[in-house]
Formats: structure tokens, C-alpha cells, sequence
């Protein structure tokens, strides 16, 4: 057995572990399943940063079982105390273009600055070490629509067709920052869209990952793909286009998402190496605030053990 084998099959007996553990954990959480394949919602639990460590030992398996968790009620987090609780999860880090907010590291997305995502994402794929979980937190709230939609890829890889998941096997993608925004940023403001492109792309970033990498803690293959995939290695454009839709289509099946509607106070956390994400421009000339705390993240490894390789822009660009 060659060494990437043997890390992926200690990476999977790891996870398997954990998923025994998470049977004892989760009587200790109130957690119940939003969606059949994705998403948990967790009450009961105050977070911070210095929440104990069974609780966030039980958190972090039930995020490696579900994707995605979210937490009602958590009006008691200003910014440092969400960056704190992010800690737990490692290293907090920065957006590469963007700017924080003013005394950390936090990345805000406010509507009323052009920051409507409106497209399937996962985040910041364009670096080569992108974030392992992103932790959201809701500040202001539409009266009406702004949900987030998540996206399983893990189950997604798992049932794709056996011929297309062996051709998904040997694939590679160029990820870029520099996108075409005005198809993926349906119905957003020209003026508010030119100004954040302006700032997204003040660096230009481009990475080349494996369609499927190997999750380094559960030892799942999981798809690596997005509206910042720019092409597939070695494919004519049309070809490309063709095929990355072939793969969405199996990424967004209804079956393998889940839907949720905000309040202020939610916190949502993700584990960004194994979902993509959606937040539905829907709401009109209302006001979405979120901040979203990130924790670096590990370069891919592809099932051949090759690594996610820079092409333009500094490597493990996230500070």
C-alpha cells in the first residue's frame, strides 16, 4: 500500500472512529436533521470561545457527519467572540482581497454593498490551501427571503453514475477570483457589482485542484467545484462547460441540499470541503448583514496523492 493510501485509509478509520464516538456525544446535544443527506440544527448550546471541550469535541463529529449545523439564539456573539469560538476549529484567517472588519478578521457581507453571492460556491477556492469551515453569523435580516442553500458534495461524489465518477477521478480544475460576475451574480446592482469585482479581484488569484479531493479527517471523496472553477484541465471550453454542468446538476439535486431561512442571532457553520453554498438574492432593496469567520484550511490531496498546485498569486495565500 503507498503512503497516500495509507493516510486515506488512516484519515477513514479516524472518521469511522469519531462516527462511534458521536453516537455517545450526541446525548449530549440536542441535535436534530434539517434534511435527509445534509444539515443538523444543534439548540441549547451557547457558544463561545471558551465552550467546553466534550461539547465542542461533539460539535466538531456532528460537523464532520452533517455538512452544515446551525444554532438559533446566539445574540450574545459580537465579532471577537466569534472569531473566538472559530479558533477552536484552528487558525482564523482573512479573505486574500477583501477587506476585514476593522479589528480582525471577520469578512462581512452586507447587501447594500453589492455582496449577493446568488451563485453555488465554495469558498475561496481560487488559493491552494482554501478554508476548512466557515462559521456565518447573522446580523441583520430581511423581512422576507435571503435564505442559504447547502449542498452535500460528498454525497454528490458518491452518486454520480460509476462511469462519471471514475472520469470525475482524473480530472483537474483552474479555480480564478477573476469569474464571470455578471452571470453569476444574478439581478445585482451594476454599479454596486463593478465595485465589488473592483475589490474581489484587486490580486487575481488561479489554482489548480483536483475535481475529487480526499477529506483529510473522514477519508470521503468529495467534489471541488463552484462558480470560481474557470475550466477543466485539458477540455476544450465547450467541452468544459458541458461537463461542469453535468457535474452541478448532481452536486444541487434537491435530495442533496438543505434550505435555511434566518433569523438574527443564527450562527451557521460548514465545513467547506465538503459542501457548496448558495445565498438566494430574493429580498429586494432590503438589508442582509452576515459576518463570516473562516479557519485555514489544508491544500487538497487528490486520490492520486497529488497536490492542488498555484498558478497565479502567492501559495497558502490566507493570513
Amino acid at each position: 500500500m503507498s503512503d497516500v493510501q495509507t493516510n486515506h485509509a488512516a484519515a477513514a478509520q479516524a472518521f469511522a472512529h469519531a462516527t462511534l464516538q458521536t453516537g455517545a456525544d450526541a446525548s449530549t446535544l440536542d441535535l436534530r436533521p434539517v434534511a435527509g443527506r445534509i444539515g443538523a440544527r444543534i439548540d441549547g448550546v451557547h457558544l463561545t470561545g471558551d465552550i467546553d471541550q466534550a461539547t465542542f469535541d461533539a460539535i466538531h463529529a456532528a460537523l464532520l457527519r452533517h455538512k452544515v449545523l446551525f444554532f438559533r439564539g446566539q445574540q450574545h456573539l459580537d465579532d471577537a467572540a466569534q472569531e473566538a469560538f472559530a479558533r477552536r476549529f484552528g487558525e482564523t484567517v482573512a479573505h486574500p482581497t477583501v477587506p476585514s472588519v476593522e479589528g480582525g478578521k471577520l469578512l462581512e457581507l452586507d447587501s447594500q454593498h453589492g455582496a449577493r453571492a446568488n451563485s453555488w460556491h465554495t469558498d475561496v477556492t481560487f488559493v491552494d490551501a482554501y478554508p476548512k469551515v466557515s462559521i456565518l453569523r447573522a446580523v441583520v435580516v430581511p423581512p422576507y427571503g435571503g435564505d442559504t442553500v447547502w449542498a452535500n458534495t460528498a454525497t454528490a461524489y458518491q452518486n454520480l453514475p460509476e462511469p462519471l465518477r471514475a472520469l470525475a477521478d482524473t480530472l483537474w480544475a483552474l479555480h480564478t477570483n477573476a469569474y464571470d460576475y455578471a452571470s453569476s451574480h444574478v439581478n445585482a446592482d451594476s454599479s454596486q457589482l463593478k465595485r465589488y469585482r473592483e475589490v474581489f479581484t484587486s490580486t487575481v488569484y488561479e489554482t489548480e485542484h483536483p475535481v475529487v479531493r480526499v477529506h483529510p479527517e473522514t477519508g470521503e471523496r468529495t467534489l471541488v467545484l463552484g462558480h470560481f472553477v474557470q475550466r477543466i484541465k485539458g477540455l476544450s471550453t465547450q467541452d468544459s462547460a458541458h461537463l461542469l454542468q453535468s457535474f452541478h446538476e448532481h452536486v444541487t439535486r434537491l435530495e442533496n441540499t438543505v434550505r435555511w431561512s434566518w433569523q438574527a442571532g443564527d450562527v451557521a457553520i460548514w465545513d467547506n470541503r465538503a459542501t457548496q453554498h448558495y445565498a438566494i438574492n430574493d429580498y429586494g432593496d432590503a438589508r442582509r448583514i452576515v459576518r463570516r469567520a473562516t479557519v485555514r484550511g489544508e491544500v487538497p490531496v487528490g486520490i492520486d496523492g497529488r497536490r492542488s498546485a498555484v498558478v497565479q498569486g502567492q501559495g497558502t495565500t490566507l493570513q
